[in-house]
């Protein structure tokens, strides 16, 4: 009964810690000028100026950024940036540093590492693609199994028409893939 109980403690002591490491709401006007500080987990609602924290939430803001994996919902009017991210991003231009899972929307996006998911905007850049990018201009430095459609489409890794049909060519017009 003694280690049931010790146990219950246990568990009981482990999740109010976690509980106290994330924060329901933020309100920022900068990263450092904000009700919580920028590494405190943001596990709910987002509104900032320019907010910047690992967050699991809804994010509104001119500027949203993201630091370590965050996922959600971002809204930013301006920008939007991140360390990683799983979700959807919207805004002017989106900017992540690792790796995305879901997709983006706006007139610059731009992920340095690998997409799992889907581009829409202006211009369109990927480290890796592993989905669609539908833009005017896209750019996929590799792809494993990827579509682009738009007016120029860029796969460097492709060859000109060698493994059709898996693969199209290093540049084209209106639509390019790679599988």
């Amino acid at each position: 009964m003694k280690k049931t109980l010790a146990l219950a403690c246990l568990v009981i002591f482990m999740a109010a810690g976690a509980a106290l490491a994330s924060e329901p709401i933020q309100l920022s006007l900068t990263p450092d000028v904000a009700i919580h500080s920028k590494t405190t987990r943001i596990e709910g609602l987002s509104l900032n100026i320019w907010g910047e924290n690992p967050q699991t939430s809804f994010a509104l803001g001119i500027v949203n950024g993201f630091t370590g994996t965050s996922k959600g919902f971002s809204l930013g009017l301006l920008l939007s940036y991140a360390d990683s991210y799983k979700g959807f991003q919207l805004g002017c231009v989106n900017y992540i540093k690792g790796t995305m899972l879901g997709g983006h929307m706006g007139f610059v996006n731009y992920v340095e590492s690998s997409v799992k998911g889907v581009q829409v905007g202006g211009v369109n850049y990927a480290g890796h693609l592993n989905g669609l990018q539908l833009g005017v201009v896209n750019y996929a430095a590799s792809a494993t199994t990827g579509v682009q459609i738009g007016i120029l489409n860029l796969i460097p890794k492709n060859q000109w028409f060698s493994a059709f049909p898996d693969q199209v060519a290093p540049g084209m017009v209106l639509v390019n893939w790679r599988f």
